[in-house]
Order: structure tokens, then C-alpha cells, then sequence
């Protein structure tokens, strides 16, 4: 396969897609444990320290650079794909998996995807490009993101928002997680039983863990 058949044939563009799609799960492990700083319920000392070194160091700031790019490939390549299929079908995204009893969310991966595109959107505005903005002109300063935290969380329509943001990332996880693993190969009955199991439970803790984190804020659980 060529470079160019990576990124422009089917196969290609599915082995892309679960390559990126583990490297962003492997950064929502590591973003999840990180905003679980909040609830030490110190004022966001832990948080703060936590998210000012990952932010003011070039390692994870290199690392940075990497994750837009993950980002922005899975959306390519998932539009290609979307696409590809609509074009094949002339219908809405729906990948024949051999199974006509597949689950909604294995057949609306596009539409997922859409939403947790816009939550990003969202959430890059809300956090990430204030205090890249106020590192930039104050001399490398960086914001108490907890305290922007608080603010930013107690409007209800923003927490409905990254809730819904939340239930679409649990939705794509549930069928993306075992997906990727199976597209690179691993085809051992009990392997992807135990992998599958893994993106179930995946799926449920960690967008219930980012979803509880706004309303914690909202409710007044952290002062």
C-alpha cells in the first residue's frame, strides 16, 4: 500500500481511522485523570498545577501539536468515509458490517462524530484558546483555568451542552473502541470479547466522568 492508498482507499482510510482513534483514546485517559484534579476540592490547586504543566512545558506542548493533527486526521478520514458511503448507498453513514441487527450508533458514526466536532469547537473556545491567548500576550501567564472553570459552569445551557457532548463521545466510544481494535486485525473470539467489554466499560466511565465534572460545578458540589 501506498502512501497514497493509506490515505485516499478504503482500507487505508479505515487503518488511519483506528490508528488515530486509539491515540485520541489514549488522550482521553490522560485528559480525564488530569481534570479529575478538580475534586481534590483544594480551589483547584492540583488542577491548576496539573494544567499549568502540561501547558507550559515543550514536551507536552510538542505532544500538543500531534494531538491536533490525530484530531484533525480522524475528522478527514471519517468525512471521506461518511461520504464514500453515501455515495455507495445513497443513504445516511451505515458501514455494512455483515450484521442487519447492528446497533444505531454503529450505523450513525458520522452523525456522532458531527456533534462531538462541535463540542470540540466549544470547548477549544471556552478553555484552550483563552489561555493560549493570555500565554501569548502576558509575558507566558497562564489563566486559573479552575476559576475559568467555575464561571463557564454556571450557565446551564453551556452544561447542557458538554453533557450532550459527553452521551455522543459514550455512543462513538461504545462501538469505536472495539471497531479500531478489530479493523487492525485482532480477529480472536475471546480477545475481542474482552476488548469489547473494555470499550463498554471505557465508554461509560470516562464521558460519565467528564460529564460530572460541569455539574459539579453547577450543582455547588466544589467550592
Amino acid at each position: 500500500m501506498t502512501w497514497k492508498q493509506v490515505f485516499t482507499s478504503s482500507i487505508g482510510q479505515k487503518i488511519t481511522m483506528a490508528l488515530t482513534g486509539i491515540f485520541l483514546i489514549l488522550f482521553l485517559i490522560v485528559h480525564v485523570g488530569l481534570n479529575a484534579c478538580i475534586w481534590a476540592n483544594d480551589g483547584g490547586k492540583m488542577f491548576n498545577e496539573a494544567a499549568h504543566f502540561m501547558g507550559g512545558y515543550w514536551v507536552p506542548r510538542l505532544l500538543e501539536i500531534g494531538l491536533f493533527a490525530g484530531i484533525i486526521l480522524h475528522i478527514v478520514q471519517g468525512l471521506m468515509l461518511e461520504f464514500e458511503n453515501r455515495a455507495r448507498r445513497g443513504s445516511a453513514y451505515a458501514i455494512d458490517y455483515g450484521n442487519r441487527g447492528s446497533k444505531w450508533y454503529s450505523r450513525s458514526m458520522g452523525l456522532l462524530g458531527t456533534i462531538i466536532l462541535l463540542f470540540l469547537v466549544v470547548h477549544i473556545g471556552d478553555f484552550w484558546l483563552p489561555n493560549r491567548s493570555h500565554q501569548k500576550f502576558l509575558l507566558g501567564e497562564e489563566i486559573n483555568l479552575y476559576e475559568k472553570m467555575q464561571v463557564t459552569f454556571q450557565q446551564a445551557w453551556v452544561v447542557v451542552v458538554y453533557i450532550v457532548g459527553c452521551i455522543s463521545l459514550a455512543y462513538h466510544l461504545a462501538h469505536g473502541f472495539y471497531s479500531a481494535f478489530k479493523t487492525l486485525g485482532v480477529y480472536n473470539k475471546r480477545y475481542l470479547a474482552a476488548i469489547q467489554w473494555c470499550g463498554y466499560a471505557f465508554s461509560i466511565i470516562v464521558p460519565l466522568a467528564f460529564a460530572l465534572m460541569p455539574l459539579s460545578f453547577y450543582l455547588g458540589w466544589l467550592k
